[in-house]
This record gives C-alpha cells, structure tokens and sequence, in this order.
C-alpha cells in the first residue's frame, strides 16, 4: 500500500522527544521535500551529496538567523523507517530552540505531522504491517519486562508471521475451490475436502490458542486492579503500607480511619497489580463521610480483576467468613482470603480455617508471609508464561477479529462436514480471508487507519 492512495505526497515535521527541557531534542522530518527544505537551512554541506544512513554535524540557519549547532541523521526512501526521505534533526534540549526550528521549517511549507502519522506512513509505504504498526505504540508505553517483551515480539513480525501462515493456507485452498467454480457443469473437484477439513481443524486449534492467550495479554498490557476490602480495622492499610515499603495510607487502630479509596501500583514479577485501599466495610454508619467511602469501595469491588478480602482470624467466625465466600461465589467475584494477624502467640487460629482454599495468612504488621500473598496474587492474575516466546495477544482489535475468525472457520467445518457446494464453502473461506485482513492490515480503511493511529504520541 502507497502514501500516494491517500493523496499523502506533502512533508511532515514534528518533535520526536517528549516536550520541555533536556540535553537535546529529536526532530523528525519526513516527505519528499525533506532533503530540500533542510538543505536551504544548512549551509555546511550539500545533503543531496549525502550518503544515506550518515550523520552530518553543522548550522542551521534561516532567513540568515543561526538557530542552532546540530547533528543531521539522514535517512533516504525507501530505506527509512515511513519509506520516504527522513532526516532527524538532534538540537539542543530547549524548548524555544525547538520551537524555532520547527517554525522555520514549517515556514518553507511543511505540515506538522498528527499523531500517529510517521508510523501510519510506515504501514501505508509496506515497511510494517497493522500488527506490527501498533505494537510500536504498545513498545513505547510498555512500563515492565513482560509487556516489552510482548510488544517487541508483534513488532519483530512475530504475530504476523503466525498470521501470514494460516492466510496463506487457506489461500491455497480458496483457490482450489475457485478453480472448481469454473468448472461446475464438469462435476470436478480440485480441492482435497479431507485436507481442507483437517487444516480448518488446525487452524482452530491455533485460533483458539491466541483467543486464549488474551486474557494473559490483557494482563500484562494494562495490569490487574485488585480491590483490598474488609471490615474496619481488619488491617488493610497496613497491608498496603507492608506491600509498598511506604507508609501511603494512615494507619490506626479507630474503626473507619480510611474515608476514601486509595490507589497504589506495585510490580509482582513483571506484572503490574494495581492496589486499591477501600474504606471498610460495614452495614451500619452513622458518619456520612465513611459511608460515602464504603460506598466506593462497593463500586471498586464491583469493577475489581480480583477482590482479596482481608480478615483478622480473632475477630471473625468461620459462618461468617462462609458468608463472604457465598457472596463472592454467587456474583462470580474472583476473590483471595488473606487472614491477618497471625503471630506466634495465635498461630494456631489459623488452624480454624483450614478448610477455606485460596486462603493466605500473613501477618501485615510483622510483614509475616507477604511473599507468599505476592505469589498468590500472581497465580490468581495469570494462566500462563508471561515471558514465553509464544504469541501472546494483548490487543483487544485483534481479540475480537480473532473470534470472528473462529466462528467463520467453525462454519466451513460445519459445511465440509454437510457436504455443502463449492460455492458456499467458498463464501466462508473468504470470511476467514477477510478476518484475518483486517487483522494485518492488509483488509482497512481510512477512519479505521485515522482511530488506530491516533493513539500513538506525536512524532511516532
């Protein structure tokens, strides 16, 4: 696909590092008119002359103005990251100095560029396909090990490649049956409906393993909130302040200290768990303050990944810890027990609820067992390898073509299976043909393409 189908043929500029002051600033310039529009503004060499793929230290200048000393990395089409002639401007890192040079570029009719567009000008000239394209996005706000790593392997083609295999599959036997259409009246067939049905079986296996993998990608994409509740006093902001190394929430012993939901982030083995201190629970309240508290701590609860319901084993009885459990149970609430306040003086309390799985004990204040909670939270959040070299989807357009896909592969194994004409398995193959394009990228429009890359920051 071409920039010029979009009528894309003009020169963008725009600022490649994050605003404000630093030891130096990227400007990024890309389009046609990117060599000529420079070359006017630095007189220290001909950039034309120029390899490309070389770095070229000098002046910029404009309408006999020195704007600053900088290094030119120059990257000639189509052997650049957008496909088109880009050159990178490294200025130093003051805003007015960056601002200078992308007015005066902008001046000699450069647009500045959307965001998103340089990465949508890489999909649209064949250097990454869709998949590969959002994966840069998901590679710049990865904030742990996993979710780099899942970016960086969509962005390497990983994803593609799984995809690319199964489309050219079904190509082939799309093409097959094609064949036969033109020779209905002759009564052939061309396409072997053993293979054909033992290949849709495969590709449904595969399918479906990405369908799967998606819960674990949500995960590692965009955290696990996890809604720490319980009765007042039962420890809760202890434990937050105990997981955080941090004293974040206000500890005391005053029932209802905590008036108000706080939230925290802590990284358990690459996975970020988004920790949220509710004010305690309770029927009866008489302060207005508090029960608008206990109030959004019901609504966190409600939205959390994970409710991990925190009790003090000598103030609870095991019918009431039941109740919780047939509470959470019955609303499908995935839940972790965690009693506290286990010592050495009532370690034997914890005896008493033995029979209540996914339990942890710990002691918050001690910081007793915290370890063991941190592994349980982790077994509770994932089902799977988070640093597994496999495919792992982790966006949810891909997710819901995916299932589309599998509904369409489902219905050309219900039709090999009737014996249904050619014609009609076609129409399905098809469907599968299509899901799978719009996927990669190589089934789009324009609004799709202008949402997507949106998204990204300005200047990638």
């Amino acid at each position: 696909m071409s920039t010029h189908l979009r009528g894309w043929d003009d020169t963008i500029v725009a600022l490649a590092t994050p605003p404000g002051v630093g030891a130096i600033g990227v400007i990024r310039v890309s389009g046609k008119d990117t060599f000529r529009v420079l070359d006017e503004m630095f007189p220290s060499k001909d950039l034309f002359k120029q390899q490309s793929h070389t770095i070229q230290v000098g002046l910029l200048q404009h309408q006999g103005q020195l704007l600053d000393e900088v290094v030119l990395s120059l990257f000639k089409g189509p052997r650049s990251y957008t496909g088109e002639d880009v050159i990178e401007i490294s200025c130093h890192g003051s805003p007015f100095i960056q601002e200078n040079i992308i007015r005066a570029i902008t001046s000699k009719g450069v647009r500045m560029a959307k965001p998103g567009e340089f990465t949508q000008r890489a999909f649209l000239n064949g250097k990454l396909d869709l998949t590969q394209a959002e994966a840069v996005a998901d590679l710049i706000a990865s904030n742990t090990e996993a979710s780099r790593r899942a970016a960086l392997h969509s962005m390497r083609g990983g994803f593609s490649s799984d995809l690319q295999q199964l489309r050219e599959q079904l190509i082939r036997f799309s093409a097959m049956i094609e064949l036969e259409l033109d020779f209905s009246q002759e009564d052939v067939e061309f396409a072997d409906r053993a293979a054909l049905q033992s290949l849709v079986s495969q590709l449904a296996v595969s399918t479906h393993q990405l369908i799967s993998s998606f819960q674990l990608g949500n995960v590692i994409k965009n955290g696990v909130q996890v809604a720490i509740i319980g009765k007042p006093n039962a420890g809760k902001s202890t434990l937050l302040n105990t997981l955080l190394n941090e004293n974040r929430a206000i500890v005391s012993d005053i029932a209802g200290t905590t008036r108000d939901t706080i939230e925290e982030i802590l990284n358990i083995k690459g996975i970020l768990f988004r920790l949220i201190d509710t004010a305690g629970i309770r029927e009866h309240t008489h302060d207005v303050i508090e029960s608008i508290g206990v109030e959004k701590s019901l609504e966190k609860m409600r939205s959390a990944n994970i409710v991990l319901y925190l009790f003090d084993v000598n103030e609870i009885t095991e019918t009431d810890l039941q109740q919780v459990v047939d509470t959470f149970e019955k609303e499908q609430i995935c839940y972790l027990l965690v009693g506290n306040k286990v010592d050495g003086q009532n370690a034997a309390a914890q005896q008493r609820f033995a029979a209540f799985a996914d339990t942890v004990f710990i002691s918050a204040k001690e910081h007793t067992h915290i370890e063991h909670l941190k592994e349980a939270l982790v077994s509770k959040a994932i089902d799977g390898d988070i640093y597994a070299e496999s495919t792992i989807v982790t966006n949810a357009r891909h997710y819901e073509a995916l299932q589309h896909l599998a509904k369409a592969l489902a219905d050309v194994q219900r039709g090999l299976e009737d014996k249904v004409p050619g014609d009609l398995l076609a129409i399905d193959i098809r469907q599968c043909l299509h899901y799978l394009g719009t996927i990669t990228g190589q089934i789009t429009n324009e609004d799709q393409l202008d949402y997507i890359f949106s998204k990204f920051c300005i200047g990638k």
